[in-house]
């Protein structure tokens, strides 16, 4: 049974990860840019890891009963989505005519972790993925056996980013041509701006 709850975990956590959105873009980015890229899926584990150990562990109740903060989180994610959206499609629009070495799509690394916060912790979606559906599921697993449910979904996490950064650093030579890269930022753009919009509508 443990191993099957972590696996249960692992496969739940993997399904609420991989569709794209802000985090996901914007590792994908660092990574393609070579550009502070385990930083950025450390942070995006670290900040997984705990929201789902809070959610699992009887957080989801925290959310749910506070409507004025998750208004606030909500178009505060709508601003910063919104802004992040608008400064990809004007990078896409402009292009990058030098290497990755001179790209301005390059960070510190105190801007590589505002930026993995902001698309982090002002993302609701992170809070209802990690809070709220597995939170949800989490609670359903007999009380012995949550914290293996709770590794599994981590470990999705942390598999996901990692493999994402460096997979999206190994294939940069391919990935930071002018017209992929110019390609890559549309999609964030767009992916950006859908998501700050669907914030907007659902609010």
């Amino acid at each position: 049974m443990l191993l099957t709850t972590t696996l249960q975990g692992f496969t739940i956590g993997l399904a609420m990860i991989i569709p794209i959105g802000a985090q996901n873009a914007f590792v994908l980015s660092r990574g393609i840019h070579r550009n502070h890229h385990l930083l950025s899926a450390t942070l995006c584990s670290f900040c997984d890891l705990i929201l789902i150990a809070i959610g699992v562990f009887g957080g989801a109740n925290l959310l749910a009963t506070s409507p004025i903060g998750m208004m606030l989180l909500t178009w505060g994610g709508v601003l910063f989505l919104g802004w992040f959206g608008v400064r990809s499609l004007r990078s896409a629009w402009h292009g990058q005519e030098g290497g990755l070495a001179d790209s301005s799509q390059r960070m510190r690394a105190r801007s590589v972790l505002a930026m993995t916060l902001g698309v982090t912790l002002l993302n609701p979606h992170v809070y209802l993925d990690t809070l709220m559906l597995l939170g949800s599921l989490g609670s359903q697993v007999s009380e012995s056996l949550r914290p293996a449910f709770a590794a599994g979904a981590m470990l999705a996490s942390l598999v996901w980013f990692y493999s994402l950064a460096l997979g999206a650093a190994a294939l940069a030579p391919w990935l930071a041509r002018g017209g992929v890269q110019r390609g890559i930022d549309l999609l964030v753009g767009i992916i950006m701006l859908s998501l700050a919009i669907q914030l907007a509508i659902g609010s």
